[in-house]
């Protein structure tokens, strides 16, 4: 099945409420009272389309007000032109957001703020929480927010089906080469309807050509003078309202609007509400259609199209063919294969050439497997096979508590098994035993797309799934760590086929909306044996693509292998003290409240701290704390974290936001939200791992995100106290690797000194130090310390003067004798990384020390921030990515060894380069041991390897 994914929809109300309104412009809606619903009319059959047709988990409506903006403040002119709202339009808000509220759909608005501005600010922060975005908008400024998870979604029109739209979309529809130089194009052209002057005379193609040639309005400003005739005129004239235009077309996406996924649920349809507003407004129709809804409807599964299956007018046995008396004996199952006469042309069907495939025109024989002699019969026969892919239906993302809906296979092109189960979870149970021997068969091996997912749901049901593992998605992750691994994205790609939509069994008017058990069986054998059929088939596909870029053995030996580990880890969650978190809101509360006012009393006035726009007024404006602050893209003043930090050994009220901000984030984001996230049924947090988001092959954590669990500040270390162990009878363990990256780098530059000092025990930053400012040891000082330990771990990252200038203070010329200094008493350093970025140069990729690949494309780029962003990346993978794979490797080897003794103890955290145990106290001794020992040993290198552990009552004592 297509794994269920986060996917938020943002609506722009006034552009879709005007779009909707003037569609029926010449035949309007009107109710016997006289009441023009023409907007609202159309505005609900988007809603609609898009709730039942994209079934999005989340949703928010954003809206204009009638305050003014920044931008009318910067340019008084600022859609001065526009018409006079028509009145029919005056009349449909309400009502839409009346519809809205019956829906129990989030209405989003902020004066001072357009709708744009609050979805750009959400679509980005929701993005970078793990969602799918899609801006639901036919404005062509939205192009500018489009990410690789965030999209425009232009609705259907005039017969014209909806339109996605995506970075290669807007790329190719604007000329231009990166997203940002959207607004650049804006800027240039400007936009009538906003009364945005632009370049007079300067229109779209114009534009266009010159951002290719110069890139930014403001590289064009400053090469103004080398573009001739009327043209460079025209530009020369208009200097100041280019930048201006520019600056009004930027959309803000730092809005004082706090992302609360929580906050864009759909709750539920208010029947009552509902029929009073549609009774009013005369929909007839469209009242039944949202009272089908119920509940909310992204929970609704899709309808499947017809199939061009072969028919029977009796009942088919697992081949399709006319059914024989299929019992549980090996003979009756070679019969039926001796028989089934077309299972080897249907292989060769199944590649059309020329248009894309798709259910509809691909030959297929997918089965519905719902008797228990049916049920013995593919158990058995999926039994004496090499391998097979399997898939799950289910009821939720949260695999701890999610039901099993159904379970589909597949073990040849084509063809495949829907196993249906019920909802009595006893019952379920039973049809499971006849899986379990071939789930748990260590000799036949199994397929997937994100297989830890219905590992994770089999494993909830007590069966654990054996045997040798194939994840198409990390496979797809290894051959292009940079891309999407979506199934029906790489079933576009690698088969040009286009699997069912999961939006598509939910059917047209009249078709109760419900969960995948409410569906035909029918219509779910197609949709979940078409998953397991097309991840076979792209299994097979990827298996012949790993060879080719060395990637066969870190698939076997690495990556497949740390499933088990991830499933171990995330099925066994981590416990947590849920009174300590609650003491400490209490506390982060109190000490919010006394900063606030604090900050008040500093200020000598209230006012919204959240509000970048109200804080930059006070700290500038009225304050006056610099004599030229700096100002946002969007003319606004910045309150970023680097101006604060500049400010607050001189300002106490710099300090005391820079505390406000740190208590709100650590309160909302962690303390307060941790304890609901809290298994029902397990009384612990579990945390899914992602192997296939970090391209430089590092794993990473969500539901909670537990590698951002703050460790730089006291208040913020205190946190992992609430993570605790079982019981009494155990303690928590922290082995961590010390300095695993610098010793890495030492291997690989083969850097004499640094090797021995690493290997003797030495202080690596002390050495440092010591040989850059050319003093002995011991006359090392705290600072010539500190500024070599950002030098030494700068230098992986390819830190610029510039670069370290800023994070040590010190003026710029200063920063570049440093490390000039350090390249000289390490040449192996400078002559490795020259090295690896030649070889980049050359193959446009770079690996690590297990031939993990980490792709360049721009490290031959005639744009020298890209090249230069290529290169530094080129520098910082091989080092990063190996340090993954290390600890990749050590957490294979810890949980062998504590699956083979048998041991009570269990891994239950993976941050960074830190493992966490609940560990046993009769099994601490041995457990500290081979934990040191396995990740010293993981992958031996030239360069010593070194752990930390300890061990406490709670997280922050062990570590």
């Amino acid at each position: 099945m297509n794994k269920p994914v986060h996917k938020l929809f943002l609506l722009d109300a006034m552009a879709l409420i005007y779009r909707a309104h003037f569609a029926f412009i010449k035949t309007p809606r009107v109710t016997s009272k006289g009441l023009n619903t023409s907007a609202v009319f159309g505005f609900t059959n988007t809603l609609l389309e898009v709730l039942q047709k994209e079934k999005p988990t989340h949703i928010g409506v954003a809206f204009d007000t009638s305050a003014p903006t920044f931008r009318h403040i910067q340019y008084e002119a600022y859609k001065a032109q526009r018409e006079a709202q028509p009145e029919d339009i005056a009349v449909a808000i309400p009502l839409v957001k009346r519809l809205l509220q019956a829906m129990c759909i989030p209405i989003l608005v902020l004066d001072g703020y357009e709708a744009d501005d609050i979805i750009g600010t959400i679509a980005r922060e929701a993005s970078l929480a793990g969602f799918e975005v899609f801006m639901m908008t036919p404005d062509k400024d939205y192009g500018q927010l489009v990410e690789e998870h965030v999209h425009i979604y232009k609705p259907a029109f005039m017969g014209k089906g909806p339109e996605v739209l995506g970075v290669k979309e807007i790329l190719e529809r604007w000329q231009i080469r990166r997203i940002d130089q959207v607004v650049d194009i804006l800027g240039l052209m400007g936009d009538a309807v906003d009364n945005i002057p632009g370049v007079p005379g300067v229109g779209e193609k114009t534009a266009q050509k010159l951002i290719a040639e110069y890139d930014t309005v403001e590289n064009l400003i400053s090469h103004v003078d080398d573009i001739k005739g009327k043209l460079g005129e025209k530009i020369r004239e208009n200097i100041d309202k280019a930048i201006l235009s520019k600056q009004l077309a930027t959309i803000d996406t730092k809005v004082p609007v706090p992302f609360d996924a929580e906050d864009l649920t759909v709750c539920g349809v208010n029947a009552d509400k509902i029929i009073e507003l549609f009774d009013e407004l005369e929909f007839r129709t469209l009242k039944q259609r949202v009272l089908a809804i119920n509940q909310p409807v992204i929970t609704t599964p899709p309808a499947a199209k017809p199939q061009p299956v072969r028919e029977s007018k009796g009942q088919l046995d697992l081949f399709g063919n006319p059914a024989a008396e299929l019992g549980s004996q090996p003979a009756a199952i070679t019969e039926i294969l001796a028989g089934d006469s077309n299972a080897e042309p249907l292989l060769e069907e199944f590649s059309i050439p020329g248009n894309k495939r798709d259910i509809s025109n691909t030959p297929h024989r997918y089965h519905t497997v719902d008797t228990p002699e049916l049920m013995k019969s593919l158990a058995y026969y999926l039994g004496i096979q090499e391998r097979f892919c399997f898939d799950t239906e289910t009821t939720s993302l949260d695999t701890i508590d999610a039901e099993l809906v159904g379970l589909s296979f597949s073990y040849l092109p084509g063809e495949a098994f829907y196993v249906p189960v019920p909802a009595d979870r006893e019952k379920t149970l039973e049809i499971l035993e006849y899986f379990r021997p071939v789930f748990e068969n260590e000799a036949v091996g199994k397929i997937g797309q994100n297989i830890k997912y219905d590992m994770l749901v089999l494993k909830s049901y007590g069966v654990d799934v054996k045997g040798k593992l194939s994840d198409t998605m990390l496979a797809h992750y290894l051959l292009e760590p940079d891309k999407r691994h979506g199934m029906d994205l790489l079933a576009n790609s690698y088969l040009h086929y286009d699997p069912v939509s999961i939006t598509s069994l939910i059917g047209k008017k009249g078709v109760k909306q419900g969960t995948m058990r409410d569906v035909a069986i029918a219509e779910i054998t197609q949709y979940a044996a078409e998953d397991a059929d097309i991840t076979l088939q792209l299994n097979d596909i990827f298996i012949k693509e790993l060879p080719k870029v060395n990637a066969t053995k870190l698939f076997e030996t690495v990556e497949m292998p740390l499933l088990n580990v991830l499933v171990s880890m995330e099925s066994t969650g981590v416990k947590l003290d849920i009174n300590a978190l609650k003491e400490m809101s209490a506390v982060l509360e109190g000490d919010l409240r006394q900063t606030e006012s604090e900050i008040y009393e500093s200020a000598g006035q209230s006012f919204n701290i959240s509000s970048p726009k109200q804080l930059g007024e006070v700290l500038f404006e009225k304050m006056k704390l610099i004599d030229k602050p700096k100002k946002t893209k969007t003319g606004q003043y910045a309150t970023g974290e680097d101006i604060l930090t500049e400010l607050e050994n001189n300002h106490v009220i710099a300090r005391k936001i820079l505390d406000y901000r740190e208590l709100q984030k650590l309160k909302s984001t962690y303390v307060d939200a941790l304890p609901l996230l809290v298994s029902r049924r397990t009384g612990r947090i579990h945390t899914s791992y992602n192997q296939a988001v970090a391209a430089t092959g590092r794993l990473s954590s969500t539901n909670p995100n537990l590698q951002n669990i703050p460790i730089r500040t006291v208040r913020g270390r205190e946190i992992r106290k609430a993570f605790v162990p079982d019981n009494e009878d155990f303690q928590i363990l922290s082995a961590d690797y010390s300095q695993i990256e610098l010793r890495i780098m030492a291997a690989f530059s083969g850097d004499e000194s640094m090797i021995e000092a690493f290997n003797q025990g030495r202080d690596i930053h002390a050495t440092t130090a010591s040989k850059v400012f050319n003093v002995p040891l011991e006359d090392v000082t705290s600072d010539m310390r500190r500024k070599s330990k950002t030098v030494n771990f700068g230098i992986i990252y390819g830190i610029s003067a510039f670069g370290l200038s800023q994070r040590l203070a010190i003026p710029r010329s200063e920063a570049s004798e440093i490390i000039k200094s350090y390249f000289e008493e390490f040449p192996s350093v400078k002559a490795y990384m020259d090295r690896v970025v030649n070889n980049a140069r050359e193959k446009e990729y770079v690996e690590t020390i297990l031939g993990r690949r980490r792709y360049v494309p721009d490290i031959n780029s005639r744009n020298q921030t890209n090249r230069g962003f290529a290169e530094r990346n080129a520098i910082n993978a091989p080092i990063q990515g190996s340090a993954a794979d290390m600890i990749k490797v050590a957490m294979i080897n810890i949980h062998d060894f504590i699956e083979k003794e048998k041991l009570k103890s269990r891994m239950i955290l993976q941050v960074h380069d830190e493992l966490v145990f609940d560990a046993h106290r009769d099994e601490i001794p041995l457990l500290k041991e081979k934990v040191d020992e396995l990740m010293r040993t993981a992958i031996p290198m030239q360069v010593k390897m070194e752990t930390g552990i300890g061990i406490g009552a709670n997280w922050l004592e062990a570590h």
